[in-house]
This record gives structure tokens, C-alpha cells and sequence, in this order.
């Protein structure tokens, strides 16, 4: 399985914060830490935010921080809730127009597949996944990163 963009950016803005319990950030310190355009981010705190994920505050001051503990949010609800669309076309009845679904083997063994990938990502929590928060810190502040990511980093945004 592949996630999309917006599910990875979706994880990222939620494991920057938690990995900062309490403290709000900017979308630009979000968006310079991982090294990704803005306006892609201000589409995914948007949607968290209406989620419930995460406390959006404009203006001067403002910033986003998360709308609830990290204990409280489930990796596999984040996925399944940004992952929007099947993951198979046969999965989806409104728009499903392969001809051999009737009698397709395939599309059994792939639910199958999926609903194992998703009970382990049922299991963990964000605050599972961020409870190296110090070294998360550490490689998200662009002045505590090694030299050869720093410059990695600066040419990616270039």
C-alpha cells in the first residue's frame, strides 16, 4: 500500500506536535522542518482541524496544536479518515468497472490483506509513534540536524 501525500503530510503534522506536547507551531515551521510546500500543509491542518485533531488559532499569535492527547489518536483512524478513496477499485460499488469482480479471487485476499494492515495500525497511537520525542526534536529543528542533512534539506526547498 502506498499512502497518499496527504495522509504522509497528515502523520508528519501530527507527529511534529507531538513530539512538542502543549506548544503550538506555524504551518511555516511545520512546512520548513519536513521541507514541504505551505499551501499543501494549510489544506492538511485544515482538514485535521475540522477532524477534531487539531486546534487552529489565525492570526497574529496563532498557530495549530493538537486538538486532543496523542494517546487518544489512533494511527489507523488518521489513515483511514485521509486515505479517503478504496484502495482497490472493486472496492468501491459506485465506481467499481472491472469486468471479473463477480468471480474474482483477488479482491477477497486483498481485503484480507488490507484489514491485517489496518488492525496493526489499529494497535498504535501517536503517542506510540512519538515517544522518542527528544530525538524527533533534535532532527526537526533544522539547527539540530547533521551537517549533511542541513544542506540536503536546504537544497531539496531550492
Amino acid at each position: 500500500m502506498r499512502l497518499t501525500s496527504f495522509t504522509d503530510y497528515s502523520l508528519r503534522v501530527l507527529m511534529y506536535l507531538a513530539a512538542r506536547p502543549g506548544a503550538t507551531a506555524t504551518i511555516a515551521e511545520i512546512a520548513d522542518a519536513f521541507s514541504i510546500s505551505e499551501s499543501h500543509l494549510t489544506k492538511v491542518v485544515h482538514q485535521l482541524g475540522r477532524r477534531g485533531l487539531l486546534k487552529n488559532a489565525r492570526g497574529r499569535g496563532g498557530g495549530v496544536e493538537l486538538g486532543r492527547p496523542a494517546s487518544s489518536i489512533n494511527v489507523g483512524a488518521v489513515i483511514r479518515a485521509a486515505e479517503r478513496e478504496p484502495q482497490v477499485e472493486c472496492f468501491d460499488p459506485r465506481t467499481n468497472k472491472c469486468v471479473i469482480t463477480p468471480v474474482c479471487r483477488l479482491r477477497s485476499v486483498l481485503g484480507e490483506a488490507f484489514a491485517a494492515l489496518y488492525a496493526t495500525l489499529d494497535r498504535y497511537t501517536l503517542e506510540d509513534i512519538t515517544q522518542n520525542r527528544q530525538r524527533l526534536r533534535a532532527l526537526l529543528d533544522p539547527r539540530g540536524r547533521p551537517a549533511g542533512q542541513a544542506r540536503y534539506y536546504q537544497e531539496k526547498r531550492t
